[in-house]
């Protein structure tokens, strides 16, 4: 028997808030989260912006030798797994640690310690960090949140590019129906607003080089479109079998439904034009929940801005859902978080979550000039009314990879 997931918890940091509440109403709102880069110096570089997370002060969350000891990626993930497991009303009690999975993932891992150990090393090896190991290993956030809790369930991070922070929640969902465990800490972190993070998607072409008109960017399946802008944070869903739930008396924001996964089998950072890959993920995830296309009534967009993103994903949308696809309202919220790699997959199932909790679906900022082949309703600039019962999420990232995840209102 597969039991029904439900989600108990949400927590985030953001470019647009630091905290999932703060960061999805500045979503509602239209808040851009681009700013000039603070974190580095970046003059001799031909990108100067990024979407920055601001404000963060990881003291708030952990104690300053663990704060010396953590990457800034884990740091976002100790911060947004806190947020979700004190709004599920949840600490894992010594009986059930064994039946809680940790699953936060990250696409890159520990960047900023990477490249400050090649510097702080200077030809000498002696220098080197004795934490860079779990500073920088792409599980460390996984391993240390599960640490800080007292998890010892499954715990893990799946690393699939951007679509990490997706299948990091789709893998919980698994374990949870197969009757693996009751409870998952689910989600992503990143923090690659780094030197070498900027400049290396610069050099492959994929980023916004707007540095003096940060208001236009960045604008997904807009025609003038010039590509993503670099974010970081994390995001974390407190996940539960039903029945665990219920029996604690929890607060159920909305059902985690359906999860579907796929590889285009095409190129390496390049997605297949056809959309054949996304479409998959999307059917896949449709047919795990139940639900018919013409169920759906929101799709939060993988949108990075990237000329061939976007097209693709609207050729995806269009193939699964035929002429409806016309009237299911589609949003990017890249468009004010910024492209947060393994982390925003996992962003943008909160903000699935809040639109079914609420009835608004976020807007699609600075599209001003729609693009004739992405011909969507792409919710242009203002957030609108809309009941929401079913939301997916798309999330596609370097490699192939495409995670869909299905959201629905909890009836009970």
């Amino acid at each position: 028997m597969t039991r029904r997931v439900v989600v108990t918890g949400v927590g985030a940091v953001s470019p647009i808030g630091l905290t999932a509440q703060e960061s999805w109403q500045n979503a509602v709102n239209g808040v851009s989260g681009v700013g000039p880069i603070t974190l580095f110096d970046h003059t001799d570089l031909q990108v100067h912006i990024a979407c920055e997370v601001k404000g963060f002060d990881p003291h708030r969350y952990l104690d300053p030798r663990e704060v010396r000891r953590r990457d800034r990626y884990e740091q976002f993930a100790a911060a947004a797994a806190q947020e979700a497991l004190a709004n599920a009303g949840y600490q894992v009690p010594e009986e059930e640690a064994d039946r809680v999975a940790v699953t936060i993932s990250s696409a890159v891992g520990g960047l900023t310690s990477i490249e400050q150990a090649i510097l702080g090393a200077n030809n000498n090896p002696r220098r080197i960090s004795p934490f860079i190991i779990p500073m920088f290993m792409p599980n460390g956030a996984a391993g240390m949140v599960g640490i800080d809790i007292g998890a010892r369930g499954p715990a893990f991070s799946v690393v699939s590019a951007c679509a990490s922070g997706s299948d990091g929640i789709g893998q919980a969902w698994l374990l949870l129906r197969a009757g693996l465990v009751d409870v998952a800490i689910a989600g992503g972190t990143e923090a690659t607003v780094t030197r070498m993070g900027v400049a290396a998607f610069d050099r492959l072409g994929a980023l916004s080089r707007r540095n003096d008109e940060p208001e236009r960017t960045p604008a997904p399946f807009d025609r003038d479109r010039d590509g993503l802008v670099m974010g970081e944070g994390a995001a974390v869903l407190v996940l539960e079998t039903e029945e665990h739930a219920r029996a604690r008396g929890a607060e159920i924001l909305a059902e985690l439904a359906g999860y579907g996964a796929s590889a285009d089998a095409f190129h390496i950072t390049a997605p297949a034009e056809d959309g054949v890959g996304g479409a998959l993920a999307i059917r896949r995830a449709l047919a795990s929940a139940e639900v018919a296309p013409e169920e759906v009534d929101y799709i939060n967009a993988h949108g990075t801005g990237t000329q061939l993103n976007d097209l693709a994903e609207t050729r995806a949308i269009k193939a699964v859902f035929g002429k409806r696809a016309y009237n299911i309202p589609v949003s990017s919220t890249k468009s004010m978080t910024g492209h947060m790699m393994g982390a925003t997959g996992a962003l943008e199932a909160v903000f699935c979550i809040m639109a079914i909790r609420d009835g608004v679906v976020p807007p699609t900022i600075h599209l001003n000039t729609p693009d004739p082949e992405c011909d969507l309703d792409y919710v242009p600039n203002q957030a609108r009314r809309h009941p929401v019962r079913i939301a997916i999420s798309n999330a596609f990232g370097f490699g192939g990879h495409n995670s869909v995840l299905v959201f629905r209102a909890y009836t009970g």
